[in-house]
C-alpha cells in the first residue's frame, strides 16, 4: 500500500478569492476524484486548525493499492485538470509518498 501525502500554503488572496474559500474549493475538487481513480483505496482532505508559522492549510491524504496506482493518478486527466487551480491558489507545496 501507498500512501501520498501533500500539504499546501495558500496565498491570502487568489483568482478573487480568499485564503479560505479556495481551501474550501480545493477540498471540493479534490474529494470529487473519490471513486473515480482506479487503485485509489482511501481520500480525506482537511484543513488546519493550529494556525502557527510552520503549519501548512490544507492537508490531502490519501492511499493507493501500488505505486503502479499512484502513477496512474498522477496522469489521470481529471486529476491534471485540477493542478492549475491549485498552484494558483497556493505558495508552498510539501509531499510525502511511503510504501507500508
Amino acid at each position: 500500500m501507498i500512501k501520498h501525502i501533500v500539504m499546501w500554503r495558500l496565498k491570502e488572496m487568489a483568482d478573487g478569492n480568499d485564503r479560505q474559500t479556495n481551501a474550501s474549493l480545493i477540498k471540493e475538487k479534490l474529494t470529487a476524484l473519490r471513486g473515480r481513480i482506479a487503485g485509489m483505496t482511501a481520500l480525506e482532505v482537511g484543513f488546519d486548525f493550529s494556525r502557527n508559522d510552520s503549519s501548512c492549510d490544507v492537508v490531502l491524504y490519501s492511499e493507493f493499492a501500488d505505486r503502479q496506482a499512484l502513477e496512474a493518478y498522477q496522469a489521470n486527466p481529471e486529476h491534471e485538470a485540477l493542478k492549475p487551480f491549485i498552484g494558483m491558489a497556493t505558495i508552498e507545496r510539501r509531499i510525502a509518498d511511503y510504501e507500508v
